[in-house]
């Protein structure tokens, strides 16, 4: 069992999507996606700006870790309204949401 070791493999996200989104089945569905993943990258943001762990966002909230990793994910979750002005008032911020015209 000692001849076991860890290598770990780099992952260069950036990279990654840049080649997906060349195929186009990938690509409609990341852009279908694409709301979701802007919302999760906005309270992935607002947590580490307010230098605050999971853990104690739960605490914030009255909830636990497990939930907050859940909302964090792009699990199929769909959280109400009142779960998202919680996490944006425990992370220090305001929700904020808005109607924009789709572009032609």
């Amino acid at each position: 069992m000692s001849d076991i070791s860890y290598e770990p493999v780099e992952h260069n996200h950036a990279l990654f999507l840049q080649k997906a989104l060349k195929r186009k089945t990938f690509k409609q569905s990341y852009t279908a996606l694409e709301g979701e993943y802007l919302l999760l990258r906005e309270m992935l943001a607002a947590r580490l700006n307010a230098g605050l762990s999971q853990a104690e966002v739960a605490e914030r909230m009255g909830t636990t870790t497990s939930v907050v990793s859940r909302l964090e994910s792009a699990a199929k979750h769909t959280p109400s309204l009142a779960t998202l002005q919680k996490y944006a008032q425990a992370v220090g911020c305001q929700l904020e949401i808005k109607l924009v015209p789709k572009q032609a």
